[in-house]
């Protein structure tokens, strides 16, 4: 009989600032601590921002460096800690950690839940896991993925079982928009009141394609003198976008604000949310941005079909066109009626599907169902 609470330990890469690390802090923070006690340990060596936050918490963070190549001492490290922890189950984020963790938790008597939370860009078959991920698959616990097109990704490069695959869409609890506050960042950075306001929160990173981005605005910026790009995020793409920035003569318009901790209100002073991924699952702040009721213009890549319904609570266009993307722009800055109409529906949207409410029920559910 499992033990009240059910516990978990969590393995991931690490707790930096990224969509999966905002599901994972999720998990352990709403769940009731009458029913779950959470540990994470991070393979990569570093806690990471969030996982800093979540120690300072009470939340029990761990790190063990990864060595290169195959690391058994890594097996035997997770393992200790599966055993010293008394774990029930042990739940792996991404496949790297679910390799690890799933090794480990032999011989402890922990169940294994494996969620995808993404794919790398351009996704490529493994035929060298051909044979062991089925077998991985088939004596985990539960395999998750967070959008159909991941599950599709699991099933055709990675060669798991498309019906043992459940699909489970991350879940945030929605934003409120603060007016005063929204008009404090607005005159912090220089923008003026009555700008209109495009932007993005994201890591500044080569998949999230930010320069196509910058393209598309800078299609529009000649004949929307008042529109400006605010760029919330920091990463190893940011110096060659400033440069963009500043060879298409915008920079005074475009501002890169570095990371923020606490980016929810930064997002709420936007009129349009932005999204120009090569690929994505499910995007945490596309979510957030939904639920403020902010209309997004997204790459029509991985999960975004699935979160954003076309002409209805945004627009989305074929990846790396940006023409296209600067013309969906236009549609929602030029046409109220069509903005407005996707506000609404975009909130609605949020609240039917995508609340933190939804995806802790359904992850409870595996988490009560293997221990």
């Amino acid at each position: 009989m499992a033990k009240t609470p059910i516990r978990i330990t969590h393995v991931t890469f690490n707790m930096g600032i990224g969509g999966t690390e905002q599901v994972i802090r999720q998990l352990v923070s709403n769940m009731p601590q009458s029913d779950f006690c959470n540990q994470i340990v991070c393979i990569d060596g570093q806690i990471g921002e969030i996982g800093q936050q979540l120690a300072r918490d009470g939340i029990e963070v761990r790190s063990v460096p990864r060595q290169p190549g195959f690391d058994w001492q890594l097996v035997r490290a997770l393992r200790d800690h599966i055993r010293e922890f008394d774990s029930d189950l042990v739940h792996c984020h991404q496949y790297t950690p679910w390799v690890y963790g799933w090794l480990a938790a032999r011989c402890t008597g922990a169940r294994v839940v494996f969620t995808e939370h993404g794919r790398f860009h351009p996704d490529r078959r493994r035929y060298k896991a051909m044979l062991i991920n089925p077998m991985l698959a088939l004596l985990s616990g539960a395999v998750v993925a967070i959008s159909r097109a991941t599950r599709e990704a699991l099933h055709r490069y990675e060669f798991l079982p498309r019906r043992g695959i459940r699909v489970i869409y991350n879940g945030i609890r929605g934003l409120q928009r603060d007016a005063r506050e929204g008009q404090s960042i607005r005159q912090s950075l220089g923008i003026p009141g009555q700008a209109r306001l495009v932007g993005t929160v994201a890591r500044l990173d080569p998949v999230k394609n930010q320069g196509m981005m910058l393209a598309a605005f800078a299609e529009l910026a000649s004949e929307m003198p008042d529109l400006w790009l605010l760029m919330v995020g920091d990463g190893p793409d940011r110096a060659g976008l400033e440069r963009q920035a500043e060879q298409l003569g915008l920079a005074e318009r475009i501002v890169f604000t570095g990371f923020i901790e606490q980016p929810a209100q930064y997002l709420a002073t936007m009129d349009l949310f932005l999204l120009s991924s090569h690929t994505e699952g499910t995007s945490m702040t596309l979510l957030e941005a939904m639920s403020l009721g902010v209309p997004a213009v997204c790459t029509e890549v991985g999960g975004n079909p699935e979160i954003v319904a076309d002409g209805e609570t945004g627009l989305l266009t074929p990846p790396g066109d940006s023409a296209a993307f600067a013309e969906a722009m236009r549609q929602l800055l030029t046409r109220p009626e069509l903005y407005q109409r996707l506000a609404s529906n975009s909130r609605d949207r949020f609240a039917k599907r995508f609340s933190v409410d939804h995806m802790l029920a359904e992850y409870s559910a595996i988490y009560h169902s293997l221990a």
